[in-house]
């Protein structure tokens, strides 16, 4: 799980940067993806660590919301 968070982190900087240096918005629907992959992936691992508290609750409800509401831009 450590590596996929690497790499998913990774991925944000890297899109997002982009983003900011180009000035463009293009790529924005897969940022927010990304985004929300690597926060679901978080909030997975601070459960899994028994940490059972509102911050690994929350990771999961937003990147929920994310994916929710940006589907459309995908299809």
């Amino acid at each position: 799980m450590k590596m996929v968070r690497i790499i998913l982190a990774l991925v944000v900087i890297v899109l997002s940067s982009y983003s900011l240096i180009a000035q463009t918005f293009e790529l924005m629907p897969y940022y927010i993806f990304f985004l929300g992959a690597f926060m679901l992936v978080t909030g997975f691992v601070e459960i899994q660590k028994d940490r059972k508290g509102f911050w690994g609750y929350m990771n999961i409800v937003i990147s929920l919301f994310l994916f929710f509401f940006y589907i459309p831009y995908f299809l």
